[in-house]
């Protein structure tokens, strides 16, 4: 069995000639859209192979990748799944129908991961501190699924509120073994991290007890945050250095669309309790929706102000708009289908328009410009000065001059890729 990871490698025609069977991992919609511009040039280049893709974007795509030759579509929990693949095709010697479910939420035996065939840690994101320097990061993922029902997220259509606990002992076997690669610094990668609190703060005690000086970093909704706040010093004492956490709106009513519930003030509640317990909050959002105005977007800069977050927040995620891939929950609110355009197989989405042009106008501008800046390394502050400027133009609205504490870098990831960001130019070049 050969690896290769595409958003770094090459497909490499000599492996795949003679492959009886290519499986492509799309967990992301980033590493979906890689996939689906791949998989044309793999059918050329391992004519005899089955393909399979699997992962959690996987079946919401389903009739997308058999379109593009797919035979096999697997999500939720799919080890038992390839490997009656890998039987079937080792018996039969060619390609056939699917007999695996789409979607299997079993409890699987877990398995610690064999990385050995992948790019070295270094190649991937790193983490960044406000000092500058640098960390190799590994990744881990303590659980999978979520019992939330968040309607944009793209965890629910697969999950459905299901959520499967990772063995601690699995985890530090994967965790141990980055760390003889050079990692200092953990990313957990759990949808949530406190879906199951006493899981995640076990996770955490091992953590810190098997290695001390490694730190981490975990993504916990808001709620949690506020209903587990006695746990957050522990975790600051593990080696916790920040959460990530997806607050998505300060307006109430996007929020109770997006069924996140939480309200907006229980963000500024959540700020408190982590700034308190000496843990970084990195809230992540989706800032254009069918549903946001300019005034509405003026009032989240305005609230990254008060809650001196400016240097908290990638100005990237301050121009993120709203992706309703197939399948999604945003789906089941009434009316909410038939404002939509038809959907897109190259966004992998559902396009739709905002019924104030302005709004878009400004999403693309504000998208092009966090662009420009980030190509040439501005600083965050200063990215969030000209959105302030643009987001107050766009409304014919004075520009305030920017004062106050705009609050002070936090230790991050040097890649700001979210669930429902594009891939890049280099990734898509890459194989």
């Amino acid at each position: 069995m050969t690896c290769l990871d595409l958003s770094l490698q090459k497909l490499d025609s000599e492996i795949l000639e003679d492959a009886g069977l290519v499986a492509l991992y799309v967990g992301m919609h980033t590493a979906t859209r890689i996939a689906v511009q791949a998989l044309p040039r793999i059918r050329r280049l391992a004519p005899k192979a089955h393909l399979c893709v699997y992962g959690l974007y996987a079946p919401m795509n389903e009739a997308l990748l058999r379109g593009l030759g797919v035979g096999t579509v697997l999500g939720g929990e799919v080890e038992p799944a390839l490997l009656s693949l890998c039987q079937r095709l080792r018996t039969n010697g060619k390609p056939m129908t699917q007999s695996e479910p789409v979607i299997s939420l079993g409890r699987v035996p877990f398995e610690v991961p064999d990385r050995s065939g992948l790019p070295k840690l270094s190649r991937y994101a790193h983490l960044v501190l406000p000092d500058g320097s640098t960390r190799v990061a590994g990744f881990a993922e303590g659980s999978r699924g979520c019992k939330h029902l968040c309607r944009h997220c793209p965890v629910v259509p697969v999950y459905q509120g299901t959520f499967r606990i990772v063995p601690v002992n699995v985890v530090m076997e994967d965790i141990r073994q980055q760390v003889k690669e050079g990692a200092t610094h953990i990313s957990f990668g759990d949808p949530d991290f406190f879906n199951g609190p006493t899981h995640g703060l076990r996770l955490a005690r091992a953590l810190h007890e098997a290695f001390p000086r490694v730190t981490f970093d975990a993504t916990i909704k808001i709620q949690h945050l506020i209903d587990h706040a006695e746990l957050l010093p522990e975790l600051r004492a593990s080696g916790c250095l920040f959460i990530t956490s997806a607050v998505e709106a300060v307006d109430d009513d996007i929020l109770r669309l997006l069924d996140k519930s939480h309200t907006s003030r229980d963000f500024d509640r959540a700020v408190a309790l982590t700034r308190e317990a000496g843990i970084a909050l990195a809230p992540t959002f989706v800032a254009f929706t069918p549903w946001t105005t300019l005034e509405g977007y003026i009032a989240l800069l305005e609230r990254l102000l008060e809650l001196q977050l400016v240097e908290s927040v990638p100005p990237v995620q301050l121009t993120i708009r709203l992706l309703v891939p197939a399948g999604s929950w945003l789906l089941k609110l009434p009316g909410f289908k038939e404002k939509l355009l038809a959907f897109d197989p190259a966004l992998l989405g559902y396009p739709w328009t905002h019924p104030d042009p302005r709004v878009d106008r400004l999403q693309q501008d504000l998208q092009a410009e966090v662009a420009r800046c980030e190509q040439e390394a501005v600083p965050r502050r200063e990215v969030f000065a000209a959105i302030w400027r643009m987001a107050h133009e766009a409304a014919a609205r004075l520009v305030p001059k920017l004062a106050g504490n705009l609050g002070a870098p936090i230790p991050r990831l040097s890649e700001p890729w979210y669930c429902c960001a594009e891939p890049t130019d280099q990734q898509l070049q890459s194989f």
